[in-house]
Order: structure tokens, then sequence, then C-alpha cells
């Protein structure tokens, strides 16, 4: 299992969500990053999800 990280950004660039969660791959954390931002409401709000090895996993501006 890897960590990744899920950081959530206002159009003013403060942070309203910086969480971590373990996934087996890419694919899965990409997946669990969107369950999470749609739980929260914050699907259309720029976000990204960063792998442990620092490369975008996912990104909306």
């Amino acid at each position: 299992m890897k960590t990744y990280y899920l950081t959530v950004f206002e159009k003013d660039g403060s942070n309203v969500l910086d969480e971590s969660f373990q996934a087996e791959s890419d694919d899965q954390a990409k997946k669990i990053g969107a369950e999470k931002l749609a739980e929260k409401g914050f699907s259309d709000h720029t976000h990204r999800c960063v792998a442990p090895e620092g490369h975008l996993v996912l990104f909306h501006r």
C-alpha cells in the first residue's frame, strides 16, 4: 500500500482539505480520491491527488 495526498483549494488559494489515504495503485487512488471529493462536495473545487513518488494522479483546475 502507498500513501497518496489529496488537497483541495478555494479560488483564493487557501486550503480547504488536506488529507492522506492508502491505495494499492494509482488507478485505485484516482477512484478513492474522486469518491472523497464527491462525498465532501469538493468535486468542482481546484484539487490534486499526488502519489508518494510526486506525480499527479488526479488534478482539476
